[in-house]
């Protein structure tokens, strides 16, 4: 869904001739940034030992 409406909203802003509102390698670099963080706290808690 995701990569549809990215591709959507691209053609459209292509279309109207509007300038994309960030780079492209700024938003891409912040959708790493996401993933990485998303993906930080579980292996964290994989690392520390859990105490029962």
């Amino acid at each position: 869904m995701a990569l549809g409406t990215g591709l959507a909203i691209g053609i459209v802003f292509q279309t109207l001739r509007i300038p994309s509102p960030a780079p492209p390698m700024l938003g891409l670099i912040g959708l790493f940034g996401m993933f990485i963080g998303q993906r930080l706290i579980p292996w964290i808690k994989l690392l520390i030992p859990h105490k029962s």
